[in-house]
């Protein structure tokens, strides 16, 4: 695929990433989003007709609630390996950042997933292909309404149904949503439905 080709793809990259780092509460602007592909091109292309992936890094900060910060690295590689994990936590290290988001072409290497693991207790890092991001699969409209609850929020839940964790549906981490949303074990969303008796219903899962 040509740099020419890979700008109308990489432009829906970008914009569904932005979606999902804002789903989950952080800083972005609307402009990020809305940017159409000619903007797109203005801005990333160069006269060569080239796009330097690095270019689309980008960093946000938690909107409300405890501070945070996430970073989105744009890989080049077509299989990430080890070398490209280390520049990306190089560049976390020196932003004092701990949760970070590879974006890649291709596939990643078994020893690169290796490092996410063994760098788990420090940095929080997760993995998505350009193909998983050409489309922002939660709003689509068969997919239902999902919310994070609050760990007070989940306390509640539980009192009230006298429920305990073990006794909620659940949702696994690799589910395509829970990993858009970023979702971590023990972490309950409350899924809501169209229903033609009641209007909406609610249901929930916890993750594991």
């Amino acid at each position: 695929m040509s740099d020419d080709d890979n700008v109308p793809k990489l432009w829906k990259v970008n914009r569904t990433i932005h979606e999902l780092v804002k789903d989950r509460g952080f800083e972005v602007s609307n402009e990020e989003i809305s940017m159409d592909l000619a903007t797109f091109r203005d801005k990333f292309v160069s006269q060569s007709g080239t796009l330097d992936r690095s270019q689309l890094h980008f960093s946000s900060t938690r909107a409300v609630g405890p501070m945070e910060s996430i970073f989105v690295y744009f890989s080049d590689e077509k299989s990430v390996g080890v070398k490209t994990m280390r520049k990306m936590l190089s560049i976390l290290e020196e932003k004092q950042i701990t949760h970070g988001i590879i974006v890649f072409p291709g596939n990643m290497t078994p020893s690169a997933r290796k490092v996410i693991t063994a760098m788990a207790a420090t940095y929080r890092l997760e993995e998505f292909s350009e193909t998983d991001l050409l489309v922002n699969i939660t709003r689509h409209v068969l997919v239902p309404t999902h919310d994070l609850l609050t760990p007070e929020q989940k306390r509640t839940l539980l009192q009230k149904y006298r429920l305990k964790e073990t006794q909620l549906p659940r949702i696994q981490m690799g589910d395509p949503v829970a990993r858009y949303y970023g979702l971590r074990r023990g972490q309950v969303v409350k899924i809501t439905r169209p229903s033609e008796t009641a209007g909406r219903y609610a249901s929930y899962r916890i993750c594991f």
